[in-house]
């Protein structure tokens, strides 16, 4: 059984900050990342919180990342907000953005956020239900380096490129989270696969010459396999024009690796469209949405996308998380 020690959201959060800054992240881009990362280990998305932050220190260093790196923010149009990220780490760009974003959208019903010469941006679900609890619908994009080849194709021209969609309830609550890559599953889990010497499953990845394969190490040499077969590329497509092409970054076949040291930084986007469903809906929204949720929880075993993060997230608040000790020791190394 793999060793893990349980920790508090809060210690998370703590040991995710000291080892940014401790890498040379300003405490400004470090505070939004460790802040995420404890959301993220919270929602039970293991492979994208902790295990990211030897990476991320690790761009830091090589210079994959600016650290010290300072977001423009600009106002184009009445409804649209841009934000430089400067090469430095997403989640401070966004962050900028939202200040403004969020109170634009409720004075004009709808406005959108371009952030380009960005980095990853960890689970995308974590910033769009920050606009669902701003009383917002929510909408982002966010495109990556390509590993997924076109239908018909054996090179990859797309990255995993999710989407995310959150709906807000009159609490000021996510009511409704949707947060999906293109692919069958996230590269990170490959990654993780590979890490840990473990196979994985049929279907997930596709070597160099296009054939199917259990063997991670092959499969991030070649490319993941889109969900829904040609319907997932296309969801990929629609990514690439909205966080790459939208905002003006880099597009995700010539974007550096989110993995490894080179390349230099990958100047990716996110695209975010924020949305107050009184201006739409006639007053509405909350009725619909409540009728909807209900057709899927009323019958016997349905579940709502959101729903395991959601569950994941009030135990974590009250038990703690189990994180694995290697990995514990490999971040603790780092402070």
């Amino acid at each position: 059984m793999t060793a893990t020690e349980t920790l508090t959201l809060s210690e998370i959060e703590d040991l995710a900050f000291r080892a940014l800054v401790n890498a040379g992240t300003s405490e400004q881009n470090a505070r939004p990342l460790a802040v995420a990362t404890a959301m993220t280990e919270a929602d039970g998305v293991a492979s994208h919180g902790l295990a990211y932050i030897p990476i991320y220190a690790q761009h830091v260093e090589c210079g994959k990342v600016d650290g010290q790196a300072v977001p423009v923010l600009a106002q184009p149009r009445p409804a649209v907000v841009t934000v430089d990220a400067a090469t430095g780490f997403a989640h401070a760009a966004i962050d900028l953005g939202f200040e403004k974003l969020i109170p634009l959208a409720k004075e004009m019903g709808v406005a959108v956020l371009a952030v380009n010469n960005s980095y990853n941006c960890g689970v995308l679900g974590v910033h769009t239900q920050r606009l669902a609890q701003a009383g917002l619908l929510g909408l982002g994009f966010t495109n990556a380096p390509a590993s997924i080849a076109p239908s018909g194709g054996a090179k990859p021209v797309v990255g995993t490129n999710p989407f995310s969609i959150s709906a807000p309830d009159e609490a000021g609550n996510a009511a409704l989270l949707i947060d999906q890559s293109a692919s069958t599953i996230a590269k990170s889990e490959v990654m993780k696969h590979a890490r840990e010497g473990k196979e994985v499953p049929l279907g997930w990845v596709l070597d160099a010459d296009g054939a199917p394969t259990t063997d991670p190490d092959a499969g991030l040499k070649g490319s993941m396999v889109p969900s829904g077969d040609y319907k997932g590329v296309g969801i990929a497509l629609t990514v690439e024009l909205m966080a790459a092409a939208m905002t003006g970054a880099t597009l995700g076949s010539v974007a550096s690796p989110f993995s490894g040291t080179a390349g230099g930084p990958p100047k990716t986007g996110q695209f975010f469209i924020a949305i107050d469903p009184v201006a739409t809906s006639g007053g509405m929204f909350q009725e619909k949405l409540t009728a909807l949720l209900a057709s899927f929880r009323e019958q016997d075993g349905a579940r709502l996308p959101g729903d395991g993060r959601r569950a994941c997230r009030h135990r974590a608040a009250k038990e703690g998380v189990a994180v694995n000790a290697a990995l514990l020791e490999k971040v603790r190394a780092l402070i």
